[in-house]
This record gives C-alpha cells, sequence and structure tokens, in this order.
C-alpha cells in the first residue's frame, strides 16, 4: 500500500513538473498611439497637407469677406444719402452674402475634415497592419496600446515599443519615396 501511495504521488509530481515546463511566458508590449501619431512622418505630412489646403482654400474665402466688408463699410456711409428704401434693399442684400459665406466656411470646413478623416483612416489602418505583422515577426502573444483612448492603466516602460515602431514605420513610409526620386 505505501509502496503504492509512492508511486502515485511520485505519478503526480512528474505529471505536474511537465505541466510546469510547459507554461510558456507571454511577450507582451505597448505602443503608445499617441506619441506615435505625432512622431510618426506619414501623419504628420497628411496634416501638413491639409493644413497648407486649409489655408489656400481659406485665402480665397478670406478676400470675398475682406469685399463684403468694404460693401458693408460702404453701405453705412451710403444708407443715409440714398434713402430708407435703397438701405433695406441693400441691407437684406448684404445679410443674405454675409449666411452664404457664413455657409461657404461651413462646407469648407466640413470638406476638408472628411477629406483629412479618409487618409487620415487609411493611415491608422496601415499602422495596425504594421504593428500585427511586426508582433508576429518578433514574437509578440500582446502588443497593447495607450494614449488618449488608454487600454493599459500601468505598463512598466521596458514594454514600451513605441520608438521601435516609429523608427520602421518611418523608415518604411520614407524607401517608396527614395525609389520614386531615383527612377525620375
Amino acid at each position: 500500500m505505501k509502496k503504492a501511495l509512492l508511486i502515485i504521488a511520485l505519478s503526480v509530481s512528474i505529471v505536474s513538473c511537465k505541466k510546469t515546463a510547459e507554461i510558456k511566458e507571454v511577450k507582451t508590449a505597448y505602443v503608445d498611439t499617441s506619441i506615435l501619431m505625432k512622431e510618426y512622418t506619414e501623419a504628420k505630412d497628411l496634416q501638413a497637407k491639409y493644413k497648407a489646403k486649409s489655408e489656400e482654400k481659406g485665402r480665397q474665402l478670406d478676400a470675398e469677406i475682406a469685399r463684403f466688408k468694404q460693401d458693408a463699410s460702404n453701405f453705412q456711409s451710403q444708407a443715409q444719402a440714398n434713402g430708407q428704401a435703397w438701405a433695406q434693399q441693400k441691407g437684406a442684400e448684404l445679410q443674405k452674402r454675409e449666411q452664404q459665406l457664413g455657409q461657404a466656411q461651413q462646407a469648407l470646413a466640413q470638406q476638408l475634415q472628411q477629406e483629412s478623416s479618409v487618409e487620415m483612416d487609411s493611415v491608422v489602418s496601415g499602422v495596425k497592419k504594421f504593428i500585427k505583422a511586426y508582433g508576429k515577426e518578433k514574437g509578440y502573444d500582446y502588443i497593447y496600446g495607450t494614449g488618449d483612448a488608454a487600454s493599459i492603466l500601468y505598463a512598466e516602460e521596458k514594454y514600451d515599443i513605441t520608438k521601435d515602431i516609429i523608427k520602421l514605420l518611418n523608415e518604411k513610409y520614407k524607401s517608396p519615396a527614395k525609389k520614386e526620386e531615383v527612377k525620375k
């Protein structure tokens, strides 16, 4: 009986040792997504593109607004000289122009917002695919995201791979541009 208990105890300890040896260490890391998007060259280029586009289209609208302000200023000085009927008619025209300019400003802002959102969504999607491929290549079980929409409340800095991801993404982003320049 003692031998049977001893054999059972040894069997249990051998099985438990095998299970402990089979436990795999989980490899994890995280990326600070807010820093990533601030330092990723493609995202910066996209922001610069839409800032320039906004300024260019804004200048055109600013010229129309300046003409409106000039007309409004002239209206005030001419209103007394031309009478009440003229002033009411011209005032209504100016009011209508002011509304149209406001609507044009809103439409421009919405158009630029929609265009940049579509392109930024494409950039974000590409970054996610890149991080997924990076994780597979480097043998990570999990790569978490932190930043504005944090999914991690705490992590040791040694698990932060944000700089590695930024460096590799920027290298990947620059390489097609360099190839195109060489072809020209």
